[in-house]
């Protein structure tokens, strides 16, 4: 009897899964960093930083988004994505309330 797990299409779900999430961190970096490109320098700062989580993330997801390989973390990495995501989000409505949109 062969009790092993059968994981069918699971690997790809995940794969999808993780490129959606960095589509989706791109897009909305890529906007923080256009609204923030008219707050003259405390916008500059505040894109340079967006670009910065960006960056984090993107090293982060990368490898289970392309599945080449586990990711970097030791098993960190859903939190640290979720912090970078909240982190992104608050910058965004930093420059909303900061009048820089």
């Amino acid at each position: 009897m062969n009790t092993g797990r059968d994981a069918g299409l699971q690997p790809e779900r995940t794969r999808l899964a993780w490129r959606r999430t960095l589509l989706t961190v791109t897009v909305v970096t890529v906007l923080a960093v256009r609204l923030a490109s008219t707050g003259g320098p405390t916008g500059a700062v505040l894109a340079g930083v967006i670009v910065l989580v960006w960056g984090v993330l993107l090293v982060l997801c990368w490898p289970r988004g392309t599945g080449v390989g586990p990711a970097r973390t030791g098993g960190r990495t859903l939190p640290l994505v979720a912090v970078g995501t909240v982190g992104i989000a608050l910058l965004g409505v930093l420059l909303v309330l900061g009048g820089l949109w």
